[in-house]
């Protein structure tokens, strides 16, 4: 069996509609092999709520146009849409000896080194995954982990419209404030900042080398 190199590839994908893109998760994690190469997939989603397997309907408050997807990651529901920079990873968490929770403080700690990088102080919080500023949302975290490997991964809210927040509780907390990088004050296209998380999350990865 080849041993995999710890190198891991990015897919920039551009806007993409989200359920064909989470069906082609699903396919490449369920045909993926002990030598299959982790990958990063950077894009951004037209307007899409997505509710996770524990999700609960009361969490829409206000329905519209904008579809709901139920989907396989955990977490309630959240909002996509243009202007987010999403990053997906697909990652062979029990070869690199990874268990979920560390994934989800390396998804976390990108973001918040992105930020500090434009002196943005943001931060985790224990008990509702995800990144802060001064309490409002900017960065949700989900993921599903399948056959020891996972998927999903990071949004990142950057220069987007954030009203569609407003008629859900994001991801199940009434009230939630949410902001974007751009009311921070930071003027980077999405794409950018994509490749930033992605480079963070790729230098930690590198600590998790994949095992034979």
């Amino acid at each position: 069996m080849n041993t995999p190199s710890g190198h891991i590839h990015w897919r920039e994908l551009g806007r993409v509609p989200y359920e064909p893109t989470w069906r082609a998760m699903q396919q490449f994690t369920e045909e993926r092999t002990a030598s299959t190469a982790d990958e990063l997939w950077l894009l951004e989603h037209p307007p899409v709520f997505t509710q996770g397997l524990n999700g609960r309907a009361e969490h829409l408050i206000k329905p519209s146009d904008i579809p709901v997807v139920p989907v396989d990651r955990g977490g309630q529901i959240t909002y996509h849409g243009p202007g987010q920079a999403v990053v997906y990873v697909l990652v062979d968490v029990r070869r690199r000896g990874l268990g979920i929770r560390r994934l989800v403080s390396i998804l976390e700690s990108a973001v918040v080194t992105v930020l500090a990088a434009h002196d943005v102080d943001a931060y985790p919080r224990a008990e509702a995954p995800g990144v802060y500023v001064d309490g409002a949302k900017i960065a949700s975290v989900g993921l599903r982990v399948r056959r020891g490997a996972s998927y999903h991964g990071l949004a990142l809210n950057v220069d987007m419209d954030l009203a569609p927040f407003s008629q859900i509780n994001p991801c199940g907390y009434a009230g939630l404030p949410v902001t974007c990088m751009r009311d921070l004050g930071i003027d980077l296209p999405p794409a950018e900042a994509a490749r930033a998380v992605a480079g963070e999350l790729e230098r930690a990865l590198s600590a998790f080398p994949p095992s034979n």
